[in-house]
């Protein structure tokens, strides 16, 4: 099993350095048993669909601030970013369990209003709640929710697939989600240090929702599947650009190149991280929580795909050899390394 001698920080690993730690104890010996640890779900085979499963944690501060998001939308946030791995999976989400923990500083009130957001989610995405647990908590709030789904074996899309000459796509636009955390938290300490000043957040609403209450792209899969294109490797954006084509290329063995003058950047993203300093792109390679979809396609597909579906074709697989780098505008090329989101090295 785990053998650690002496003392070794978490935040020497960093989150996903720690779960491939954990993940080397665990061999997979039911021969149901699919898929486990390392992709954005389990994959269990139940000899007709396969199950796929995944869970979330949600911490309150370290995922989320109660001072400025509100528990309605908390709780269609908790719902959406596990059907988000779902998708990511080629999957169809069918079920959901929602377990939480809370201190008594929350009133019967305040859980309706959560469960509110659970239960619009789910009449969106067509998800039944069917379990879940409840429990005391001696600081805050924390939210587990575990998202079931289905496809047949052969409509399942990993992360380890992507192949050389591939193109790679995302969906939607990027770094929004961050630009709005970054207003968000600029307001709390305005307000904290003068409580009279009401919040500033102008006319934001666009990457205030990303933050606050994310889409996961379902009608990306309908479309994919409608064209019939099924991607050679996808994967969730949830820790950032830079990470995820880093866990696409490192599982499937690939390199990639990236250009920086193809990334999807909306123009209020732009906007207010110029007024932030800092530089649109960085906040669409870095920033997380966007829950758009990457994912590789062959190049035969290419036509098909831009003709049908809001995607943004932003680079290509190439052999390990080459690495992983990104063409900046100046046409400079750069390493890409993870800067995300790591929920390690968060400090509430």
């Amino acid at each position: 099993m785990l053998e650690n001698k002496g003392r070794t920080e978490l935040s020497e690993l960093g989150e996903f350095g720690l779960i491939d730690h954990i993940s080397k104890a665990f061999k997979l010996a039911n021969k149901s048993s699919v898929k486990g640890i390392g992709d954005d779900a389990a994959v269990i085979d139940n000899g007709g669909k396969m199950t796929v499963v995944t869970t979330d944690m949600l911490v309150e501060n370290v995922h989320f601030d109660l001072s400025y998001v509100p528990l309605k939308h908390l709780g269609y946030k908790a719902v959406t970013v596990n059907l988000s791995d779902i998708y990511a999976m080629n999957a169809t989400p069918k079920q959901i369990t929602v377990s939480i923990a809370i201190s008594n500083r929350f009133s019967l009130e305040a859980v309706d209003e959560f469960y509110s957001g659970v239960a619009l989610a789910c009449a969106h995405y067509g998800v039944d709640v069917v379990g879940g647990d409840t429990s005391s908590s001696v600081h805050g709030f924390i939210i587990s929710v575990t998202a079931i789904g289905e496809a047949d074996k052969d409509e399942l899309v990993y992360r380890n697939t992507a192949k050389e000459t591939d193109l790679i796509c995302v969906s939607g636009d990027l770094g929004a989600a961050f630009i709005g955390l970054q207003l968000l938290e600029r307001e709390k300490k305005i307000f904290l240090e003068n409580p009279a000043i009401q919040p500033d957040l102008g006319s934001n609403d666009y990457v205030l929702e990303r933050q606050l209450k994310p889409e996961a792209r379902k009608e990306i899969i309908e479309q994919l599947k409608k064209i019939g294109v099924k991607p050679t490797a996808m994967i969730d954006i949830s820790d950032g650009l830079s990470s995820e084509v880093l866990h696409i290329c490192t599982q499937s063995g690939v390199g990639a190149t990236i250009y920086e003058d193809k990334l999807p950047i909306d123009q209020q993203t732009y906007d207010v991280a110029r007024e932030f300093n800092l530089d649109p792109s960085v906040c669409a390679l870095s920033g997380g929580e966007d829950y758009e979809l990457l994912f590789t396609i062959k190049l035969a597909d290419y036509e098909k795909v831009r003709a049908s579906i809001d995607i943004s074709l932003i680079g290509h697989i190439t052999d390990k050899s080459e690495g992983i780098n990104l063409i900046t505008k100046g046409g400079g090329s750069t390493p890409i390394i993870a800067q995300g989101w790591d929920g390690l090295l968060k400090r509430g």
